[in-house]
């Protein structure tokens, strides 16, 4: 990564610093309701089930997790589209940006630094918030923070090569309908995906929200599976490294035109 990287994530950042207050809604408040709602509210009927709750555990436990890493996904969703792609088609800030001795790569990566900057400091709040209801169970909860930030890469990364290859917005209106809200709902983050229909279940285990949640719970209830949880950081990492790789060639040929 050259020092113009750090350049263009400096641009980002203080573009952030005028709309930061805007954000506290999507990226914290929103997730904490979720934990309310359905940790403390759900969850009383859930544990009063046969089972007493899920796993062995509250409902709060399984589901305070799952939403750390749901969160992630979509800070980092939210981030690499309609503002990539607006400044590509509407502002076209990047291509000021390459006018300068900024490339390609360099302006991606701080696009991306920035992005990453975002996860961090909301999953960090938001684990915080998780402490506070009582959903921690082990010290390796700390290491939800950095499994977040690999769910972003996961899907920062090629929503960024996306939003360069596009020519519509509509794109990111079916993207966000039909991959990220359905991800959301049935890669883990509410209930077992054990109770999906078979098919379903191998969909889901495909999809990189249901890696960032299985590592997410993990590392929070102390259920650590060293080998396990490799492959689930591996397989995000390959997303996220994938996607780097086609957005630097997607971000160089919209330059060019």
């Amino acid at each position: 990564m050259s020092s113009y990287a750090f350049r263009s994530y400096e641009f980002f950042l203080l573009q952030y610093r005028r709309v930061w207050r805007t954000t506290l809604v999507s990226s914290l408040v929103n997730p904490t309701l979720y934990l309310a709602a359905l940790g403390i509210g759900l969850g009383k009927l859930v544990n009063r089930g046969p089972a007493g709750g899920i796993g062995g555990g509250s409902y709060l436990h399984f589901v305070a997790p799952g939403l750390l890493a749901a969160a992630a996904m979509q800070i980092a969703a939210t981030e690499s589209s309609w503002p990539v792609m607006g400044s590509f088609r509407w502002t076209r800030t990047y291509y000021a940006m390459n006018a300068t001795p900024l490339a390609a790569p360099d302006i991606l990566a701080g696009q991306q630094l920035f992005v990453a900057t975002r996860v961090v400091a909301s999953a960090a709040a938001y684990l915080a918030v998780i402490a506070a209801f009582g959903g921690v169970r082990s010290p390796l909860a700390v290491l939800a923070v950095p499994s977040a930030l690999l769910v972003g890469l996961a899907f920062s990364a090629p929503i960024a090569a996306l939003a360069g290859w596009s020519e519509t917005e509509s794109i990111f209106n079916a993207l966000f309908r039909f991959v990220v809200m359905p991800m959301f709902l049935f890669s883990g983050t509410f209930y077992p995906v054990s109770r999906l229909p078979e098919v379903l279940q191998w969909v889901a285990y495909a999809t990189p929200l249901w890696h960032g949640v299985e590592l997410c719970r993990d590392l929070v209830l102390g259920q650590a599976h060293a080998l396990a949880d490799l492959g689930h950081a591996g397989y995000l990492l390959l997303w996220g490294l994938v996607g780097l790789g086609l957005a630097v060639r997607t971000h160089r040929e919209r330059l060019l035109r």
